[in-house]
């Protein structure tokens, strides 16, 4: 299934090299197709289709010849389609519908969870117990309609040629009961079994870490292929989500991935503090 928001992001970045390379700023892009500059900025960052005639006008501002214009239009065309998860309209809201086919076309995720256990983590009874505390509280199908989206997000866990998978947790994630004793021990079990899988890394940052490094907000990086310069950083917040993607922002995030990653314990000491935890549980 053709991915639009996909398309979207690869004709963004498309019209950004080539605005770059003929010298044009986004305000000047902006007047050819009588908009703000802001439109630029949602178009190039992949948030936002376009339309065939204002795509042409900045084919020609920037100088495209016609032979590499017409792939161009042919990913606003793309673009314009539904997403594999229009049918969870009801139960995703627009801005994490835009993540969601971004995860499902990376090559490499790098997650940082500091609460609570990653979405495309959680076992059934753990998504379950998340929500039974929301406000508002989703109940019947719009709650079965959120288990089976990260349910079904789970298949890139273990699906041949899937992205590679890196995840470091706090420890405060581990022992934050969510449900009950029976909930939270099927949870950590699980986490104990992705971690061995060949394309998932699993660690965690534990209390007694001897440093001063972590960051109080989860976030993730995405990457699309060998181009680093197709990363995408993703930041929720309550009601919404930034998409980071300016070279200062990724680098500044993989920094700080580097270092918490140097800080955490290894994926096998991780396992053996997520089984302790089980054990724990069971006395």
């Amino acid at each position: 299934m053709v991915n639009p928001t996909i398309q979207r992001r690869r004709l963004g970045l498309a019209l950004k090299r080539a605005r770059e390379s003929a010298g044009r700023t986004q305000d000047e892009a902006a007047a050819v197709i009588d908009a703000a500059a802001s439109k630029i900025s949602r178009l190039e960052l992949g948030q936002s289709g376009i339309k065939l005639t204002d795509l042409n006008l900045l084919l020609d501002l920037y100088g495209i010849s016609a032979d590499d214009a017409e792939p161009l239009r042919e990913l606003a065309r793309a673009g314009r389609q539904r997403g594999r998860w229009s049918t969870y309209r009801n139960a995703v809201p627009d801005w994490f519908r835009q993540y969601l086919d971004l995860e499902g076309d990376a090559s490499d995720i790098r997650w940082y969870q500091p609460e609570v256990i990653p979405g495309v983590l959680q076992v059934e009874p753990y998504i379950r117990a998340m929500n039974a505390t929301a406000d508002p509280r989703p109940t019947g199908d719009d709650l079965d309609r959120m288990v089976a989206v990260r349910l079904e997000r789970q298949a890139i866990l273990g699906q041949g040629g899937g992205p590679e998978l890196s995840f470091i947790l706090s420890e405060s994630a581990l022992r934050r009961t969510i449900g009950d004793v029976t909930t939270m021990s099927a949870q950590l079990l699980h986490l104990a079994e992705v971690g061995t899988r060949p394309n998932l890394s699993l660690q965690v940052f534990p209390f007694d870490a001897q440093t001063y490094e972590t960051a109080s907000f989860n976030f993730i990086i995405l990457r699309f292929g060998d181009d680093a310069a197709s990363d995408v950083i993703y930041v929720e917040t309550f009601t919404d989500a930034d998409y980071l993607d300016r070279p200062d922002a990724v680098r500044a995030y993989t920094r700080l991935w580097d270092r918490l990653r140097a800080a955490a314990l290894g994926p096998v000491e991780s396992r053996k503090l997520i089984l302790r935890l089980v054990d724990d549980m069971a006395r």
